[in-house]
């Protein structure tokens, strides 16, 4: 039976510029081709749960705006439930400025505008939700004292609680660790949360045990084209990723994190998982934008019959 997931976090308008290469301090380029797209780490992890058929949620503010609206109805679309989202007269919708270099890299930068308001205040007028969701994904785009809470009122609702630091803290309350069921950094964002190296995997290995030993259940790491490792109790495997040609990165770790989402309340493994987020990943890196990228749940499973890669244990 498909449980049903709760997604609080950002909604920002992205503007991404396709440059030859990322712009040096001080320096300016040409750029090719604005173009205005719904984002936000939060709105593009709820998106690609709707649209690859999760029971989905969302939770966060947008500005009174165009832009809110343009926001508010991608999500429509992908079959999201924004019911309970804020719009606010007080600030603009959150804007990400987006840099896309020729290889499909990416560097961005925020203004959080009405992100902003999705505050504790927030929440508390919205905390009966919690009793009805068997997950929450929470993403580091909102203000920090909203997250923490989010985090121990989910766990205190017996929530399954996910955690994608992004962008990464330089440290969270030390009560926050043993309420999170996973917690699903990157490379970069792993060694900002940790101070230790992870330049292979052996490193990435005990790096994530440190956040074992902290009491996280779970540690799931994505390494981009290397797959993603799952660390926990049980040990470490990484499954891999599936093979492609990038040509823009932008919401590749949100599509993951909104189909492992997808496919754990549907009753998966956690490796059915980790390849049902990592087709629908791949599918994204391969598109330009944020939400305009993610595919549906029919493309991915297409793509899933012939990616069948085996597991490797650390």
């Amino acid at each position: 039976m498909k449980k049903k997931i709760l997604v609080i976090g950002s909604l920002n308008i992205d503007q991404s510029i396709h440059v030859k290469e990322m712009p040096l301090e001080g320096q300016t380029i040409m750029g090719e081709n604005l173009v205005f797209a719904a984002g936000g780490k939060g709105a593009n992890q709820a998106c690609a749960a709707g649209r690859l058929g999760a029971d989905v949620t969302m939770l966060g503010c947008v500005g009174d705006d165009d832009f809110g609206r343009m926001q508010m109805e991608s999500l429509r679309q992908a079959g999201v439930d924004i019911s309970k989202l804020k719009a606010t007269k007080d600030a603009a919708t959150g804007t990400a400025v987006i840099y896309v270099n020729e290889r499909g890299n990416n560097c961005i930068v925020v203004a959080a505008g009405a992100n902003q308001e999705c505050d504790t205040a927030y929440l508390k007028e919205n905390e009966k939700l919690f009793q009805e969701y068997e997950y929450i994904l929470l993403q580091m785009e909102i203000p920090y004292d909203a997250v923490y809470y989010a985090i121990r009122q989910g766990k205190k609702a017996g929530c399954k609680v996910v955690l994608n630091p992004a962008p990464a803290p330089d440290s969270m309350p030390e009560d926050i660790w043993d309420k999170l069921h996973f917690i699903t950094p990157n490379e970069t964002e792993l060694m900002g949360l940790t101070g230790m190296p992870v330049s292979n995997q052996e490193e990435i290995k005990k790096a994530a045990e440190s956040l074992l030993a902290k009491g996280v259940e779970n540690v799931l790491v994505t390494m981009g084209e290397k797959g993603v490792m799952v660390v926990n109790k049980a040990g470490a495997v990484v499954y891999p990723a599936r093979t492609c040609s990038p040509v823009d990165t932008t919401a590749a770790g949100d599509t993951f994190n909104g189909g492992l989402l997808t496919a754990l309340a549907e009753g998966r493994s956690v490796e059915e998982a980790c390849r049902f987020g990592n087709t629908a990943s791949s599918i994204t890196v391969t598109r330009k934008g944020a939400q305009s990228s993610i595919p549906d749940r029919e493309e991915t499973l297409e793509q899933m019959k012939d990616f069948c890669p085996a597991p490797e244990i650390i």
